[in-house]
């Protein structure tokens, strides 16, 4: 029995769908984001395009970009 890949999984697709409406309710560009985090602004689109995943302490430094609980993306 093979195991379903949680990057393609509805909690995946529901956090990218937060990530995103995060980043856009705070008027932020995916650069100023990328910047924030020592990133490129490709990282930042493969995150918000389901190829990358996301660890918790980048889930937790991205929260505070967009000024959200933790609890707003994992819910």
């Amino acid at each position: 029995m093979s195991a379903k890949k949680t990057i393609y999984s509805q909690e995946h697709k529901q956090l990218i769908e937060r990530l995103i409406e995060a980043r856009e309710a705070a008027k932020i560009r995916q650069e100023d984001v990328a910047k924030k985090l020592g990133r490129t602004q490709s990282y930042i689109s493969k995150i918000e395009a389901g190829q990358r995943r996301v660890d918790l302490v980048q889930l937790q430094e991205l929260a505070k970009i967009y000024k959200k609980p933790l609890k707003f993306f994992i819910s």
